[in-house]
C-alpha cells in the first residue's frame, strides 16, 4: 500500500504565495526515485487537471501552460517528498489540489497515468 498526504493548502489573497507539500510513505513503495510525482487540481464542476509533474531520476519537469511561470514543483527523493510552490496566485487557481505518483515512464499530464493518489488539499484564491 502507498499513501500520499498533501499539506500546505489554506486561503490567500490573489497576488500572494502557498507552498503545498507531498509525503509518500508505504511498505510496497520501495523506491520512491522510480515514480514521476504530480500535482493536478479540480475546481467545483470541473475535471481534474495537470498543473505539474517531475521525474524520478532525470528530475525533469513539466507544467500546464495556466501555471508556467508562476508554480515551481521540486521533489526530495532522500525524503520521499514532493512540492509546489505556487506564486502569483490567482482567483482561478482556487481548488483541490491532489499529489499522484506514476510509475516508470508514463505520460505524466494524464490523471489515468497515475497509481496513486492523496486526498487532496484545498487551495482558495480570493480577490
Amino acid at each position: 500500500q502507498v499513501h500520499l498526504v498533501e499539506s500546505g493548502g489554506g486561503l490567500v489573497q490573489a497576488g500572494g504565495s502557498l507552498r503545498l507539500s507531498c509525503a509518500a510513505s508505504g511498505r510496497t513503495f520501495s523506491t520512491f526515485s522510480n515514480y514521476a510525482m504530480g500535482w493536478f487540481r479540480q475546481a467545483p464542476g470541473k475535471e481534474r487537471e495537470f498543473v505539474a509533474a517531475v521525474r524520478g531520476i532525470a528530475g525533469t519537469t513539466y507544467y500546464a501552460d495556466s501555471v508556467k511561470g508562476r508554480f515551481t514543483i521540486s521533489r526530495d527523493n532522500a525524503k520521499n517528498t514532493v512540492d509546489l510552490q505556487m506564486n502569483s496566485l490567482n482567483p482561478e487557481d482556487t481548488a483541490v489540489y491532489y499529489c499522484a505518483a506514476a510509475p516508470g515512464t508514463r505520460y505524466v499530464r494524464s490523471p489515468v497515468s497515475y497509481d496513486y493518489w492523496g486526498p487532496g488539499t484545498q487551495v482558495t484564491v480570493s480577490s
